[in-house]
């Protein structure tokens, strides 16, 4: 797995973990790396350093990083006078609300568009592909938190969605 740090037209700058960086080209190529914030898929790798990441016996855990989830405000002399809002209103439970609902709906139609879903069957599938017993493909499923966690370990290169899985009859 590979983190980078993107930015879009928009000038929003986000980060990403991909599966290699041939991954990330594939997945731009297809128009599938987006701006976490708009949505935009016009996206770039961005100036960043390296993460060096100590001995396993060492290190005790990984701070998590800082991924911004508005772009900020702009710099300018004065105060900054907060944006006119519309009445708000009610907040629904069958449609997203916010960019950032909105962002992952769209992710997981990307996601529920472009892979597999295996259900229970991810943890061995996962497996199965990265040991080159089974031919790749983009896949999705369920996994607990220590399934997942020995998968990462044994470097089977997974990545956890934002979200929470629905049922294939929906």
């Amino acid at each position: 797995m590979i983190r980078y740090t993107l930015k879009c037209e928009n000038d929003h700058v986000f980060e990403s973990w991909f599966p290699s960086a041939e991954g990330y080209e594939r997945l731009r190529a297809a128009g599938l790396a987006s701006c976490a914030i708009c949505g935009s898929t016009s996206v770039e790798k961005t100036l960043m350093a390296p993460q060096v990441r100590p001995a396993r016996d060492r290190a005790a855990a990984m701070p998590p990083s800082d991924i911004p989830l508005e772009s900020p405000a702009p710099q300018s002399g004065g105060p900054v006078a907060p944006p006119a809002e519309a009445a708000p209103e009610a907040p629904s439970l069958s449609a997203p609300d916010t960019a950032l609902a909105k962002a992952i709906a769209r992710l997981r139609a990307e996601v529920e568009a472009s892979s597999d879903y295996v259900g229970k069957e991810f943890v061995s599938e996962a497996r199965s592909m990265f040991q080159g017993d089974a031919p790749e493909r983009a896949i999705h499923g369920e996994a607990s938190p220590e399934e997942a966690k020995a998968l990462a370990e044994e470097g089977v290169p997974i990545l956890p969605l934002p979200f929470s899985n629905r049922s294939k009859s929906n």
